[in-house]
């Protein structure tokens, strides 16, 4: 029930990569037995999504539909009030992969903030033209 992982010659560049294997095996192990999720959120008038088979279907302003296949191992759920998408899998890699592609399709702009942001994401916003 137990796995170890040991570094027999400590030098600052095995130090690094022991580090590294071991939060991978850990990664491993949640993945299997809780999973990973992100929440990405659409905010703006007239964003919506809606989940069609394994294919999610957004409306994000522009002047057609913006369709995204979402992989087999991937599970997804979609909130319609608030308009949140939620991104289950086991591997934590895999589904931030697909969160920030998603998140990738219309970015949160910084004047009215529209846009797929992930949950609990600040933006920075700027001062328009009458902020003078």
């Amino acid at each position: 029930g137990v796995l170890q992982v040991t570094n027999p010659h400590p030098t600052k560049r095995t130090n690094s990569l022991w580090g590294t294997t071991r939060t991978v095996i850990s990664n491993l192990v949640i993945g299997v037995t809780e999973g990973f999720s992100r929440v990405l959120e659409i905010e703006g008038t007239g964003y919506r999504a809606e989940l069609k088979g394994k294919t999610l279907v957004m409306t994000l302003g522009f002047d057609h539909d913006v369709k995204y296949t979402v992989p087999k191992e991937i599970e997804v759920e979609v909130n319609q009030r608030p308009l949140k998408i939620t991104l289950k899998g086991i591997s934590k890699q895999r589904v931030g992969q697909i969160a920030a592609e998603i998140r990738a399709l219309k970015k949160p702009e910084p004047y009215h903030g529209k846009g797929i942001r992930y949950q609990g994401e600040y933006i920075r916003r700027k001062a328009g033209k009458s902020g003078a």
